[in-house]
């Protein structure tokens, strides 16, 4: 059962080098690429610094793609469409994983083979400090639909994926600059079970200035598209409901963002919406 794993990277050749570290230090590496059973590809979208350097000095365990400066739905999605591997798992160039943590998962979906999709547990570092997230970010196993609409709960490094699930569901949503994990865990959770390893097998770092979550303000507006997009989904009543509400909820936030930075017409879109999802729900 072979495996891709997959690194999109832009600009951020001193924390490669260590995701990558962290990757060939896997307990079953040695024994998987002896029996070339699985791939590393790094997805370089447009580098300007030494990011080919970083990648060349881990041959032959890597292959090195490089592409225009797309974003990074483009780079994982590039990944997938080069990838031949039966099993997907995605890290983002800023993440690491423990080393056990593709022993424990592909031990895991060996022995669920109806399983499509395994996330793990999650170490957080900010700004180089151990933090522990709060409450909302309690991950759950299971049918989770109406968990993963409030947040994205579906951390890409964690997770371990079947190349089944995105023939089904589609690739990653390149028209969304950021959040486009949010809509993939959302069209998951509609379609599968999500099936939580409660072990901290990855460790997130966060805080530096290029994460997407800095570089835009108002990360709602990302993600009421995916919520909007989910409406074309078979949804039940009772999900259609929650995420008409989630829409509502957001837009509410991003209505008192926009009046407080002046930016009257974009808060006048965003309460069209709440009015728009409201009468829907009375419907």
């Amino acid at each position: 059962m072979k495996i891709s794993i997959i690194i999109p990277t832009y600009n951020r050749a001193p924390f490669l080098a260590e995701a990558l570290e962290s990757v060939i230090k896997q307990t079953v590496f040695p024994t998987l690429f002896k029996n070339q059973e699985v791939e590393i590809l790094v997805i370089d979208d447009g580098s300007e610094d030494n990011t080919r350097k970083i990648v060349e000095q881990f041959k032959p365990y890597t292959t090195y793609l490089r592409q225009p400066h797309r974003g990074v739905s483009a780079a994982r999605n590039h990944g997938l469409q080069r990838a031949r591997g039966e099993l997907i798992a995605y890290l983002d160039s800023d993440d690491l994983w423990l080393p056990e943590k593709l022993a424990v998962q592909l031990s895991f979906m060996k022995a669920f083979p109806r399983c499509m999709v395994c996330y793990t547990e999650e170490i957080w570092l900010r700004h180089g400090r151990r933090v522990n997230p709060k409450k909302k970010h309690q991950k759950y196993s299971g049918w989770i639909f109406d968990k993963v609409l409030p947040l994205c709960l579906l951390s890409l490094s964690s997770a371990m994926f079947r190349r089944q699930l995105f023939e089904e569901i589609g690739f990653f949503d390149e028209s969304l600059p950021a959040a486009e994990d949010y809509d993939l865990g959302i069209r998951a959770a509609h379609r599968y079970p999500i099936h939580l390893i409660e072990r901290p097998l990855i460790i997130k770092r966060g805080g530096h200035s290029d994460q997407l979550s800095h570089k835009y303000w108002g990360m709602d507006r990302f993600r009421i598209k995916a919520l909007q997009k989910a409406l074309s989904l078979q949804l039940t009543p009772e999900q259609e409901r929650l995420v008409r509400l989630e829409i509502i909820h957001k837009a509410q936030i991003l209505v008192q963002g926009f009046q407080k930075r002046g930016k009257n017409k974009e808060a006048i879109y965003y309460k069209q919406l709440i009015q728009e999802q409201t009468a829907k729900l009375k419907n």
